[in-house]
C-alpha cells in the first residue's frame, strides 16, 4: 500500500481528519471506527458509484461491527433536490434508523451534498463520514461542512453547515473516473492554485500528495472561516459566482461542475486584470493548466448572457444588491471585491464567446 497521508481539519468545536491513499475503501471501516462507535449505519451512494464500491464499504464496515443500510439515488446533479432528500430520510426511517445511527456518504459531490444535508437535518443531525470518489469532492466538496441542494432558483440554495466526523480519499477511485469526469475536478485543483499556492500550478501530476495540498489549503481556510463570516472562505468563490450562473443557465447537467467553473475562472482572471491588476501573464498561467485538462473557455453561443444574470441574481453570493467578487491582484493574492457591476460580467461574458 503506498503512502497515507492525513490532514487536520483544526476546527474549534468540530476538528477532524482528512485521510488521503491508494487502497483505503477496504480499510474505512476501521478507520470510520476510530471515529464512531459501531452500530446501525445508512451508506447513501448513487447509481454510478454503488456497483463499483459500495460492497467493498459495506463489508469493511461490517467486518468491525457496523450494520449498514445501503440506499442508492440517481447519478447526476438533478439528485440534489429536495425530494430527493426526503427519499433518503424516508429511506432511514423504514429501515428504523434513529439518531444513534452514522451516514456514510460514497460518491461524488451531489452524494457528499445531499447525504451531508439529509445527516444535517435527520433527527436534528446525526454524524456522517464522507468517502469522496470524485477529484472535485476530495480536494474541494468533502471538507469544510457545506451540504445543500439546489432549488429551481439556483445552486445550493437550501443548506447547512454540517461537519463531518472523518474525510477518506482513497486514489484508487480516481481510476474509473471518465476522462472527462476526472478533468472536471481540476478546476478545484487550479482555483486553490490561483488563490493560495501558485507553485502548485507546476505541479500536478502527482495525485495524491497533490490532493493532501489541496485539502491543506482549504482546511486552512475554513478553520479561520468555518461559517463564512469574516470574508476569508468567500476566497474559495474565486470563478465560482459566474460559474455557478453559467452551470444553472445552461441547465443542471449540460456542463459537469468543474466546467462552468473553468468558464468562471477564465471570466475572473479578465476581470482581474482589468480591475486588480493581474498580469496577463499571470492569468495566462491558470487558462494554460485549464486547456491543459481540457477545460473549456469559450461560453457557449447558445446561451442567453441574461440569463446567468438571472441565475447570478438569486446566488447566496449577493447581498443587499451587491455582487461580491473575488479577483486577484496577482497569483496567490485574491480579495473579495463590491466593484464588480452586473455590466462588467455580462461584458466579461461576451468576450469569452
Amino acid at each position: 500500500m503506498s503512502q497515507i497521508l492525513e490532514v487536520d481539519v483544526p476546527l474549534h468545536n468540530s476538528p477532524y481528519k482528512v485521510v488521503v491513499g491508494a487502497g483505503l475503501l477496504s480499510r474505512s471501516g476501521v478507520l470510520i471506527a476510530g471515529v464512531a462507535k459501531p452500530g446501525r449505519c445508512a451508506v447513501v451512494t448513487d447509481s454510478n458509484v454503488a456497483p463499483l464500491y459500495a460492497d467493498t464499504v459495506e463489508r469493511s464496515l461490517q467486518d468491525v461491527g457496523f450494520q449498514p443500510v445501503r440506499i442508492t439515488v440517481p447519478a447526476g446533479e438533478a439528485s440534489k433536490s429536495l425530494p430527493q432528500i426526503a427519499t433518503v430520510c424516508d429511506a432511514m426511517i423504514d429501515a428504523g434508523l434513529d439518531r444513534s445511527a452514522l451516514l456514510v456518504a460514497l460518491g461524488g459531490g451531489v452524494v457528499g451534498d445531499l447525504a451531508g444535508f439529509a445527516a444535517a437535518i435527520y433527527y436534528r443531525g446525526i454524524p456522517c463520514v464522507h468517502i469522496p470518489t470524485t477529484i472535485v469532492s476530495q480536494v474541494d466538496s468533502s471538507i469544510g461542512g457545506k451540504t445543500g441542494v439546489n432549488a429551481p432558483g439556483g445552486k445550493n440554495l437550501i443548506g447547512s453547515f454540517h461537519q463531518p466526523r472523518l474525510v477518506i480519499a482513497d486514489t484508487d477511485t480516481l481510476r474509473s473516473l471518465p476522462e472527462r469526469e476526472f478533468n472536471e475536478g481540476f478546476a478545484e485543483v487550479i482555483k486553490h492554485a490561483a488563490i493560495r499556492d501558485p507553485g502548485m500550478l507546476g505541479a500536478l501530476d502527482d495525485l495524491q500528495p497533490l490532493i493532501a495540498r489541496n485539502v491543506a489549503i482549504k482546511a486552512a481556510i475554513v478553520a479561520q472561516d468555518e461559517f463564512e463570516t469574516k470574508g476569508l472562505r468567500a476566497l474559495l468563490n474565486f470563478g465560482h459566482t459566474i460559474g455557478h450562473g453559467i452551470e444553472a443557465a445552461a441547465g443542471y447537467g449540460r456542463l459537469l461542475h468543474g466546467e462552468a467553473i473553468s468558464l468562471g475562472l477564465a471570466a475572473a482572471c479578465r476581470l482581474s486584470i482589468e480591475k486588480a491588476g493581474l498580469s496577463p501573464a499571470e492569468a495566462a498561467r491558470i487558462t494554460s493548466a485549464l486547456a491543459h485538462y481540457k477545460l473549456p473557455l469559450r461560453f457557449p453561443a447558445d446561451i442567453p448572457v441574461g440569463d446567468v444574470l438571472q441565475a447570478l441574481r438569486k446566488d447566496k453570493k449577493f447581498r443587499a444588491g451587491a455582487i461580491r467578487f473575488v479577483l486577484l491582484r496577482a497569483l496567490g493574492d485574491a480579495f473579495v471585491s463590491d466593484e464588480i457591476t452586473e455590466s462588467d460580467i455580462l461584458a466579461t461574458i461576451e468576450s469569452l464567446r
